[in-house]
């Protein structure tokens, strides 16, 4: 089954092959078509399970991309993506993570939704929604920093360390301002690109 494919942390040319997904990288602000939520979980298998916006659930916490829904999969292969107008998790990879990481692999997903392709647009969206929105403190932050620290960069991902250093800081910036914005975009266009994921494998 092929039809085009996505990424991690990422975006290309939708390319399914049974049982795996994998990512790319692509601006979400691009007009171009590209797969429907429907589409991608017709493809993506009988594991993947859509969780419409509103109802998704982290850890007891009630989580939301504006109007844009969830597909749980368990064969994604990254801990998130995205795709213009839908999410990505991969169940099997986040368990086990703290809920500060699980909430900064959503948010940073929903960023690119906002910000479009670039990483640390995406990293400082989840900082800053994280910050406004009471789940990440400071030993958050450090949860985070030990995770993304462990991946390595490529042509789109800064490495790890340095994503944490530029999240760390805007962190920092931003308890001491005592500020956190959230963004907020139009209705985004479909896009015949890979998806977005969270980083490098």
């Amino acid at each position: 089954m092929r039809a085009g494919l996505f990424g991690v942390l990422i975006f290309g040319a939708l390319a399914f092959e049974p049982g795996t997904v994998r990512a790319q990288e692509r601006t979400f602000l691009d007009d171009s078509s590209g797969p429907t939520v429907d589409d991608y979980v017709k493809q993506a298998g009988p594991d993947a399970k859509l969780i419409p916006q509103g109802t998704l659930k982290i850890d007891g916490r009630t989580v939301n991309c504006g109007k844009r829904p969830t597909v749980l999969n368990s064969k994604f292969d990254s801990w998130g993506g995205a795709f213009p107008g839908f999410l990505i998790l991969n169940t099997k990879k986040i368990t086990g993570l703290s809920t500060a990481v699980k909430l900064y692999i959503y948010s940073h997903e929903c960023g690119h939704q906002f910000e479009g392709p670039d990483e640390t647009k995406a990293d400082l969206f989840a900082i800053r929604r994280g910050v406004k929105w009471g789940w990440l403190d400071a030993a958050g932050m450090e949860d985070i920093c030990t995770f993304i620290s462990t991946l390595k960069g490529d042509a789109a991902h800064p490495p790890g360390p340095q994503r944490c250093e530029t999240m760390r800081k805007y962190y920092n910036e931003l308890i001491e301002s005592g500020t956190g914005q959230s963004a907020s975009v139009p209705p985004q266009p479909r896009s015949q690109q890979k998806a977005q994921t969270l980083a490098p494998q």
